[in-house]
């Protein structure tokens, strides 16, 4: 009879758990509905196992005996703050540099860095005259050019340096950019530093402007106002005198116009060597014994055009990198000297009033 008694309550402790059981099945895998069927049968026998605890996202209350021992987690999912406390104990990766995120080639040599100048007071750089302001690190170059711009050589520098993922400082010289205007606004597009080399490129250490410090101002200002106008945009106020002749009342001068002097560390002389190897030998020789240094070349010259590619893989080899400068300001011109630029366009026709597409229309092609 306790026997038949004993099963009898067993069977109505499970019928009325049944729906319980169910309903934890669609919480709980296979092994944690035969753990608590388990336990309700012991339970009814009088014998005792460890409770389960099913934990779920949204608990419904665990399921247990009148026992207490302590509770075995069978199935927990995590908190849905978890990951976010999990993200936060994780660093963040570095941010990778401006020029390495947009640089479409993994092999490129790349920008190491870039450098800000203050051109207030117009300083003076370039160690082969200037030695107060030595910014570049062991192994750094900067890559200037001079005497642009040029047509099929501009182009060429330009290619090489976005296919390295590089940037670079341009001197130009006023006449040559008021006659290839195009070439100025691609360096600019391309988000190249452009500063001045004089109106025509005239040794202001010499007569007559050694002697006439406004015909020396003049050279200097209406290649300002040239480059300027060509480029569309306010340009660097950055200057190169032609030969490097620096006389000291100009740089003086242009302390006044916030203008920042440029010499060089590294002169490769490529208007002198104009073969392609001979260039990238000159260049990476001076570059082996000084260390580091701004390299002055030539975007004007055919040969240096040529030596580009190679001269940049050398320098990626050698385990050189790049630095590129950029002004704190742009340079603004004076008005007198933007209308002599203006009249030295001869040819210019005050008839050529109208929108060159109201003038021209191709009428078949």
């Amino acid at each position: 009879m306790r026997v038949v008694v004993i099963v009898i309550a067993a069977l109505m402790t499970l019928g009325l758990a049944a729906f319980g059981v169910v309903t934890a099945q669609k919480e709980a895998g296979p092994t944690s509905l035969l753990a608590l069927a388990t336990h309700l049968i012991s339970s009814a026998k009088g014998t005792s196992t460890p409770p389960v605890i099913i934990a779920t996202a949204a608990p419904r209350g665990p399921v247990v005996s009148d026992a207490s021992p302590a509770p075995l987690v069978v199935a927990q999912n995590a908190p849905a703050s978890a990951p976010a406390a999990v993200a936060a104990q994780t660093p963040a990766p570095a941010a990778a540099p401006a020029s390495a995120s947009q640089c479409s080639n993994p092999n490129a040599l790349g920008l190491s860095r870039v450098v800000q100048i203050d051109t207030t007071g117009g300083p003076a750089f370039g160690t082969e005259h200037f030695k107060q302001y030595d910014f570049l690190r062991d192994k750094e170059v900067v890559l200037t050019f001079d005497d642009g711009p040029w047509p099929e050589n501009t182009p060429a520098v330009l290619k090489a340096l976005q296919d390295n993922c590089l940037k670079a400082t341009f001197f130009e010289i006023g006449e040559h950019a008021t006659w290839r205007p195009d070439l100025t606004k691609l360096l600019v597009a391309a988000g190249m530093t452009v500063g001045s080399h004089t109106w025509s490129h005239k040794d202001l250490a010499k007569n007559p402007y050694a002697k006439d410090i406004e015909q020396a101002k003049q050279e200097i200002e209406m290649g300002v106002s040239a480059v300027t106008m060509a480029a569309g945009t306010p340009i660097a106020p950055f200057f190169r005198f032609p030969d490097l002749q620096q006389p000291p009342d100009l740089i003086t001068y242009l302390g006044t116009r916030n203008i920042a002097t440029f010499s060089t560390d590294i002169d490769s002389f490529d208007f002198k060597i104009h073969k392609p190897d001979d260039v990238i030998k000159s260049v990476l020789t001076k570059l082996e014994k000084n260390g580091k240094g701004i390299v002055l070349m030539h975007d004007f010259q055919k040969g240096t055009a040529e030596a580009m590619p190679q001269l940049l893989a050398q320098l990626k080899a050698n385990g050189y990198k790049i630095v590129h400068m950029v002004p704190n300001a742009q340079v603004t011109t004076i008005s007198k000297y933007d209308d002599m630029v203006r009249a030295q366009d001869k040819f210019s026709s005050t008839n050529n009033t109208r929108p060159e597409n109201s003038v021209v229309k191709t009428i078949s092609e």
